[in-house]
């Protein structure tokens, strides 16, 4: 849970801090909005197993809010559940919920945390998707996304056997190589998509309530819904579909090796072109 306050700052303050940031974080675009200092202890939790590639990503984004926090009086902490203890597990206290379990789980956490933001780094079932849970947020592409940007891929390399994915340990674009070289000096292993995920999860977290001065997880659920100011290192502005999938470009990996991105230029027909994979619309619309 997130509380405590404290008076707003000048506006002098303000860019004093947003400088001190930038040069410290050089990552998400925390600054683009002013920054009410708020002290707040922000509580999250991380369901799943320990040491999996999502959990050392969650790991990567608390240290990164941790040092963002330093600035604004704001403290983080993750705290860890066991999927099997999930059905006894209060979740009051948590400002988020970031879930690296199976889509039952999934459902039964969302069920748990109402009006909390829970955080989908596993799944990529699409029904999930399609149901349009009002608190489920999925960070990692569906099933369908992937589906999506390989058969775009393939209409002008017909013979490539590529994979779709979030993440690569090799990408290096819009300070992709700083994310990944961060990681790896901290865990000794590559970022793969999993790991990405975890990271963006929390960081998308605390940019929002350095951003917003957020004191509730419901405040900071509609924020991130509708108000959402991310990249993820991707080079564009990210935000949640209304069936609660984060809308991102993906790479297409062939031999363990970056060959292209999807939405795949010339290919995808939308108007937006990060609409041109996956669901965008809920089952009943």
């Amino acid at each position: 849970m997130l509380n405590g306050h404290l008076p707003p700052q000048t506006g002098s303050q303000k860019t004093s801090l947003c400088m001190v940031l930038s040069l410290w974080m050089l990552v998400s675009p925390v600054c683009t909005a002013p920054v009410h200092a708020q002290a707040l202890n922000v509580r999250l939790l991380y369901v799943g197993k320990e040491n999996s590639p999502a959990y050392l990503g969650v790991q990567q984004g608390l240290n990164e809010a941790k040092l963002q926090g330093q600035f604004l009086g704001q403290t983080y902490s993750v705290e860890t559940l066991a999927p099997e203890a999930l059905a006894r597990a209060d979740l009051a206290p948590y400002a988020a919920v970031l879930a690296d379990v199976e889509a039952g789980a999934l459902r039964l956490l969302a069920g748990k945390a109402a009006g909390s933001p829970v955080f989908n780094l596993r799944s990529e079932d699409d029904a999930l998707r399609s149901d349009c849970i009002p608190n489920l947020l999925h960070v990692v592409p569906s099933a369908r996304m992937k589906q999506d940007a390989v058969a775009q891929w393939r209409v002008r390399h017909p013979s490539a056997e590529v994979v779709a994915s979030a993440w690569h340990p090799d990408f290096l674009k819009f300070a992709g190589r700083d994310l990944n070289k961060r990681f790896r000096a901290a865990f000794g292993v590559g970022m793969n998509e999993s790991a990405w995920a975890g990271w963006a999860s929390v960081k998308m977290s605390s940019d929002t309530i350095a951003r917003e001065g957020l004191g509730e997880p419901p405040a900071l659920l509609e924020s991130l819904k509708i108000g959402l100011v991310f990249d993820g290192q991707k080079g564009l502005e990210l935000d949640f579909r209304e069936t609660g999938q984060l809308r991102q470009p993906l790479l297409l990996v062939e031999g363990g090796k970056i060959v292209g991105e999807a939405p795949v230029r010339g290919v995808a027909e939308s108007d937006d072109a990060l609409d041109s994979l996956g669901l965008v619309n809920c089952k009943n619309d």
